[in-house]
């Protein structure tokens, strides 16, 4: 198994803009990286909240944390962190909040797991596997056009047709249940070649994706960011596929422009204004760190602080 390393660690802590008597929110545990070296920077007035879906995660955390009093631990995704932040936060407000998107090392190289294709397991892809329904669940119901809207959509697969068309047709034959099942069928109908890439990533991208709603949840998080956040305080996100990025650049655009409907008026309303400002450029990792680390490769990190709209705050 892989030791789960945290990416771009120290572009993170700058685009935080750390204080230490600041009031934190990492929105993904994952298995503790990037809260530990938050930690390591915050005296005894800081604070740090943590989420994660994963009860294996917050076990972790919990654990791990167990004697720190500044730390908390909630088994919750993005899109409650509204919910649990405001609460915990009381008449405060956050000084950053941070999401690192993706899965954890450890969620990947659990084969009971079942979000790769590289070890034999069931076809589970659960962030929460306390509930919801599994990618076998998923696949078993879907419709075949569901099924390529989802794999072009989500894992931008150029042979989603011929392979949701080759799943209707599994299926029919035997349930598909692990994660080798999928994998072999996706190979099959979109062989290799000479790609680097194996013929399964996008759709299991794909499947992970739409078992956990994953694009919603992030669009629900980033939209709390600016309610909880400090004047001054950083919000910064870690993505590793497009789908992602794309999400988070167009979400920080339009807060730092506000409601192009006011655009040169003299008067803005306040719910109209721009509430965030882009801080620096797409940061991605250095070639030291991916050489350390193959999987902080396709990671990009964007900044963007809260800024006065002019409101009673």
């Amino acid at each position: 198994m892989v030791e789960h390393q945290p990416v771009l660690v120290a572009e993170v802590l700058a685009g935080l803009a750390l204080t230490s008597d600041g009031w934190y929110v990492d929105a993904t545990y994952g298995r503790g990286g990037h809260c530990t070296e938050i930690l390591a920077r915050l005296g005894t007035e800081g604070r740090l909240l943590a989420l994660d879906k994963d009860p294996e995660a917050v076990a972790d955390g919990r654990r791990r944390f167990a004697t720190d009093a500044r730390f908390n631990i909630v088994h919750a995704g993005f899109e409650d962190l509204r919910a649990v932040a405001m609460p915990w936060l009381g008449q405060r407000q956050a000084r950053g909040v941070l999401f690192d998107l993706g899965v954890s090392s450890p969620q990947l190289d659990v084969a009971a797991r079942g979000f790769s294709f590289v070890q034999d397991g069931p076809l589970d892809m659960r962030m929460n596997s306390t509930s919801g329904k599994t990618a076998a669940d998923w696949l078993a119901e879907a419709r075949q056009g569901d099924l390529a809207r989802v794999l072009q959509t989500y894992g931008e697969e150029p042979r989603a047709a011929a392979i949701a068309a080759a799943i209707v047709r599994e299926r029919a034959r035997q349930p598909l249940e692990t994660t080798k099942q999928l994998a072999d069928l996706v190979v099959r109908v979109a062989p290799r070649g000479r790609s680097r890439i194996h013929p399964a990533t996008r759709v299991f991208q794909a499947l992970r994706i739409v078992v956990n709603r994953e694009l919603e949840a992030l669009e629900a998080g980033l939209d709390a960011c600016p309610d909880i956040l400090s004047v001054g305080g950083r919000m910064a996100v870690v993505s590793f596929h497009s789908l992602e990025d794309r999400i988070v650049k167009r979400f920080m655009a339009r807060e730092a422009r506000g409601d192009p409907r006011y655009a040169g008026l003299p008067e803005i309303p306040i719910e109209a204004r721009a509430r965030l400002k882009l801080v620096g450029r797409l940061i991605r990792p250095g070639a030291a760190e991916v050489a350390r680390n193959s999987r902080a490769r396709s990671a990009r990190l964007r900044v963007a602080e809260r800024i006065d709209t002019g409101s009673l705050r």
